[in-house]
Order: structure tokens, then sequence, then C-alpha cells
């Protein structure tokens, strides 16, 4: 074979089987996964339902398994039937605790009626009831209620600790719907009433620690203590409905 002609066979040959190789694709640039600081669980900043309209899931008695007969789901509304007492009857949302949180809801209490919004929720064979360990935000008839009340003991009050500001809070007929709001953070907690905050004060502060000492609860040592816990409901023996129940963590 003449020696020019192998030359150019053997470049055809060199370029058919290297130079017509696809091309390999650019290595991906590395992908920086960034470590989470909360737990997905928690949901921060996130409005979580606690009350879907239709069931009462998530709810049940207070140290119990199940829903207690008093509570029922009726028009869109969680209502009690004011079966309850001092001991007995409270619910509470048992399938997450929340430490520092914004709780908002609606409720439309009977006439006479008592009831509360508890946090901080602990339970065990040792407690009757929520309240022998957990803060209170009081929901009361104020206007129909048929013995005096104190101003510890009335509508949007932290329940025999701070009153509520009557200067500041809208108070409505038995039978029509209310909005609440409690916000909870270490440094500040907050309640709030038809729009207008009507409590603020500093958790385990030397006043909150002097209140808790010289009133209702100086011999329930466990009051108060925990910093984190159930919501719970009261069922204090008067009808009571709630609606629009949602929470977030802070």
């Amino acid at each position: 074979m003449n020696f020019n002609k192998y030359l150019i066979i053997t470049a055809l040959i060199s370029f058919t089987l290297f130079g017509c190789q696809p091309k390999q694709a650019k290595e991906a640039p590395e992908t920086i996964v960034e470590e989470a600081t909360e737990p997905v669980s928690e949901n921060k900043g996130e409005w979580i339902s606690l009350f879907d309209g239709k069931t009462a899931k998530g709810w049940r008695g207070y140290n119990q398994s199940t829903l207690p007969e008093a509570w029922v789901v009726e028009d869109g509304t969680l209502k009690s039937l004011g079966k309850g007492g001092d001991i007995g009857g409270d619910i509470v949302f048992g399938d997450m605790e929340f430490e520092d949180f914004e709780l908002q809801l609606e409720w439309k209490i009977s006439e006479g009626g008592n009831s509360g919004v508890f946090y901080h929720v602990q339970e065990g064979d040792q407690y009757h009831a929520p309240y022998e360990n957990a803060p209170e935000y009081q929901l009361i008839d104020d206007i129909g209620f048929p013995q005096k009340l104190e101003e510890w003991q009335s509508l949007g009050a932290d329940y025999a600790m701070y009153p509520a500001d009557k200067e500041k809070k809208i108070v409505k007929k038995a039978g029509e719907w209310n909005s609440s709001r409690i916000i909870f953070q270490k440094e500040n907690a907050e309640y709030w009433l038809n729009g207008e905050k009507v409590v603020s004060f500093v958790p385990w502060s030397e006043d909150w620690q002097k209140r808790r000492d010289s009133g209702k609860w100086k011999d329930m040592p466990d009051y108060g203590k925990a910093k984190k816990g159930l919501i719970g409901l009261q069922d204090h023996g008067s009808f009571i409905l709630f609606r629009n129940i949602k929470v977030r963590h802070l």
C-alpha cells in the first residue's frame, strides 16, 4: 500500500473512533444542604388548625384517651354541654405540645357561663384538673354571672394572676361570638380580647413569682412551673362553643 494512502486511512479511522465520541456532561455543582434548625414537626411560624369544624380529631379528655361525651361537634363548633365542674370535663389537644406560641380562637358562652383556655398543661395521676398546673385565660359571662366577680376572676384575666384592663376590654352579651388571642413568649405574654390587648406580663418574673406565691396558687407547687405543654379547654358547668381554633409556634 502506498505510504501516503496508509497515513490518510489511519487519520480517518482515528477521527471516527475519537473525534465522534459524545461529549461528557459537565460535573454538576455540589449541592449544599443546610441543616434544619427546627424539627419539621414544629412548623414554626405556620398556622396549625386545632379544629376542622367537622371532627374532634386530636382532642381528648384531660388524663383520658378519648373525648368525653359532654363535648360534641355541632354546626361547625366544638361545644361543651356544660356537664363538667371544678374537677372533670376539661379537654386537651393531645397531639402536640407548645412552648412559645400564638393561639387564636372564637368562642360563645351561655348566660352566666364560666370557662377558660389553658396552656402548658401537664398530665399525670397527681393532677385532677389542668388548673392545678396550667395558666388560664379566663372566659366568663361578666354581664350575667350570678355572683360578684373579682377583677382576677373576670373575662380576659390571667386567672388569679393578672386582671384584664377593664378600660380596654370589649365585653359582649352571652350568646355573641368573641375572639381571643394569646401570645406567649418567655420575654412577654399578652392576652387579647375582641381586638384589644387586655393583659401583659413577664412570665416567671419577680412580680409573677410574687403573685403566684401569695394568692390562689400558693398551695399548688406545680402551678405555672412548666415551660411547655398542651392546650386545653374548660368545661365548668355551662354551655360554651369554640370555632376557628388555630395556633403557631413562635
